[in-house]
């Protein structure tokens, strides 16, 4: 297959590695260049996985000299928007790491930019690639349990990773939440409308920022999203995919984020029911996916742009999801319930 693609790596951390891993693969992709700030640490990638190209360590530098069209942005989240934003106005597409920036506002302006540019710039949600969300997201949408009232999502990890996680000012709403606002926009088909937030840094933890967070969202379908999360919860974990619970006007939808979500709809038949109904099992199995996590999320980008259509995870659309984030970190500074739409107005518009 004749080369399409002409791919600028930019951040050679670990995650990186991923995303090479997955280009090497494509018989439609070859890697021009491998950019980090350290040029140790380009070169190493470029060792470890055999490539041909060249070291740099600046994009831009990487971008005119190797003429790239595409760039993995796996940079940290706080040069996401320059390296997006420089990428974009030089004519190459972006594929990048979650989040979408740093800030609501470097967010609306991305947006602006790809548009203005015609360049797509989408975002690695890679948790909505995996085949019992989906399958979950089929159970919903089908009607088993009803029209959802409440969506609740339970998070209780305690990982040691060090690094920049543990200096953030907010670990756990901006580098992880952000994974689980994005599976309840998908599960649901719907968009964050309020948000009450209260975020603290339980005792024992070891992160700087706060770790923990308990966040109340009303959606655009009417459902209440209920997000309850720690990331220095030791003991009785919860998946990585978070424990799921969803009720709509005939029943339940479980998932517990480790094997395939069922629900449980009353039996109106029951004719001896005085108090409680019994309910009757839904299996779910999983849906067939392809590839899962990263490459099907890889998968995707790649599709949308030999398709020419948006990805599904475009940030036209990622945007809410970010603005589930940001509203939340804003709903706790100052204890109050936000608006979304009006909020996101005041950073360059509802998009």
């Amino acid at each position: 297959m004749k080369t399409k693609y002409r791919i600028a790596v930019v951040g050679c951390g670990s995650m990186a590695n991923t995303w090479v891993e997955y280009a090497l693969r494509r018989g439609d992709a070859e890697i021009v260049a491998a950019v980090d700030l350290r040029m140790e640490a380009a070169q190493s990638m470029i060792h470890r996985h055999g490539l041909s190209c060249r070291a740099f360590t600046d994009a831009e530098e990487a971008i005119r000299g190797t003429s790239a069209n595409l760039v993995f942005n796996c940079t940290v989240p706080d040069s996401h928007y320059a390296v997006a934003a420089t990428a974009m106005r030089l004519g190459c597409d972006v594929f990048t790491e979650k989040p979408l920036a740093a800030t609501q506002a470097e967010c609306a302006d991305l947006v602006r930019i790809s548009e203005d540019t015609g360049r797509t710039c989408a975002v690695m949600q890679n948790r909505r690639y995996h085949p019992h969300i989906r399958a979950l997201r089929r159970l919903i949408a089908s009607g088993v349990i009803g029209r959802p009232g409440y969506c609740g999502a339970d998070f209780f990890l305690g990982p040691h990773f060090g690094g920049f996680r543990e200096t953030m000012d907010s670990p756990l709403l901006l580098d992880m939440a952000v994974h689980t606002f994005d599976q309840a926009r998908f599960l649901l088909g719907a968009d964050p409308v309020t948000v009450y937030c209260h975020e603290f840094n339980p005792p024992g933890s070891w992160y700087a920022g706060n770790a923990a967070a308990i966040c109340i969202f009303e959606m655009s379908d009417g459902t209440v999203f209920c997000y309850r999360g720690s990331w220095c919860a030791e003991g009785a974990p919860t998946s990585w995919e978070a424990s799921w619970r969803i009720t709509g006007e005939k029943g339940t939808a479980i998932w517990d984020g480790h094997e395939a979500p069922y629900a449980e709809i009353a039996d109106s038949a029951d004719p001896s029911a005085e108090l409680l109904r019994a309910a009757v099992r839904v299996d779910c199995p999983p849906e067939e996916t392809g590839s899962m996590f990263h490459y099907g999320c890889l998968d995707d980008m790649f599709s949308a742009l030999n398709e020419g259509r948006k990805a599904e995870t475009d940030c036209t659309d990622n945007i809410y999801t970010m603005a589930m984030v940001f509203a939340a970190l804003e709903s706790a500074k100052t204890g109050r319930k936000i608006d979304v739409k009006e909020w996101m107005k005041s950073y360059g518009g509802d998009h």
